[in-house]
């Protein structure tokens, strides 16, 4: 898969395609229903498929920290579109340039000059350029005078309720990590690499592997039990897997300039540092506290480490695997009505 950084790095080659535009933020279910159908009329038309995904996304520039928090990095999101067949990305700079473009000019610079787009998948409430002219109507009449078709999204339900990324962000915040799992076809995780930090667990025994987190609203806060993969090789997959507790947030009792998590790994002494991770969180054992000092803390993370244990005791496996959604799952799934008002497939913040 390719990724493209700008309108600029577009070249002809990149030119002609089956496109889609979103935050894909998680990369649910809902956005394979709309990826497959993108690769329905790929397959029709011998296309390659094109997803195109704003960097920051859209809530993040005008909301700062009160847009809804991120389910996924770009470098996540970016492998799990690889996972689902994605030919290109593209990645377009969500500044200022980008937000006074008017409907007219996004259709003419970004679709037409820039993907020489033949076949467009959106929601049928898409909006978009700072006049806010554009929508599915306006499309649809650019299609018919300049050659690309459009296509509305289909709405993807799971127990009679639309699979949205507001959904999935609701039940990690509950700590439902199963039904959680069910609308993302997996676990939720959480990847990146060890840095080195206050190093302050060593010094009570609890050394920990830390991994910067992006600054800003946390779709979990708080304790867990998880399960960590060292990731070893260059290949990218996980070599080895463990029980964990986990702490995600800004440390409010010793203070932490940005967010962090925090995972100590059960019965295992290890050198982390440099290495990549992937953390999947399977149980919440409380919430982020502050402390009076730090041997309350100490107290504490031990006590945390017990129910960890516990927790794993009474399923030493940890979450299982679940498998990514095939295209008949996901067309069987998919409705063919579209109400006009409501978000389909999840184009309302993910």
């Amino acid at each position: 898969m390719e990724v493209i950084r700008g309108l600029h790095n577009l070249r002809e080659e990149h030119r002609g395609t089956v496109a889609t535009i979103g935050n894909f933020d998680g990369v649910h279910l809902g956005h394979r229903a709309i990826l497959e159908q993108c690769h329905a009329e790929a397959a029709r038309s011998g296309l390659p498929v094109t997803v195109v995904v704003f960097e920051p996304q859209p809530r993040e520039y005008f909301a700062g920290d009160q847009a809804p928090p991120r389910l996924t990095r770009l470098r996540d999101k970016v492998g799990l579109l690889k996972e689902c067949g994605v030919d290109r990305v593209l990645c377009l700079p969500f500044n200022e340039s980008l937000r006074q473009l008017t409907a007219a000019e996004f259709i003419e610079r970004v679709l037409l000059e820039g993907l020489g787009v033949r076949h467009l998948v959106v929601g049928d409430d898409f909006r978009f350029g700072c006049d806010r002219r554009g929508d599915f109507a306006l499309l649809t009449e650019a299609g018919r005078s300049s050659g690309f078709s459009v296509e509305h999204t289909l709405t993807f339900r799971i127990d009679d309720d639309r699979v949205s990324s507001t959904r999935v962000r609701t039940l990690l915040a509950c700590g439902n990590f199963e039904a959680a799992a069910r609308l993302l076809g997996r676990p939720y995780r959480v990847s990146g690499r060890v840095v080195r930090d206050q190093q302050r667990g060593r010094t009570i025994g609890v050394p920990t592997a830390n991994l910067p987190l992006l600054p800003g609203p946390l779709v979990l806060r708080g304790v867990y039990a998880a399960t960590v993969e060292i990731h070893d090789g260059s290949d990218g997959e996980a070599s080895q897997r463990h029980p964990a507790v986990v702490n995600i947030g800004w440390r409010p009792t010793v203070g932490s300039p940005r967010p962090v998590l925090e995972a100590h790994l059960l019965d295992m002494q290890a050198d982390l540092y440099g290495k990549r991770l992937t953390v999947v969180p399977c149980a919440k054992l409380r919430g982020e506290e502050t402390f009076a000092d730090f041997a309350a803390l100490k107290t504490q993370i031990y006590a945390d480490i017990d129910r960890a244990r516990a927790v794993f005791a009474r399923d030493p496996d940890g979450p299982r695997p679940y498998p990514l959604a095939s295209a008949p799952r996901a067309r069987e799934a998919a409705t063919q009505d579209s109400p006009a008002g409501q978000a389909p497939a999840d184009h309302d913040d993910g």
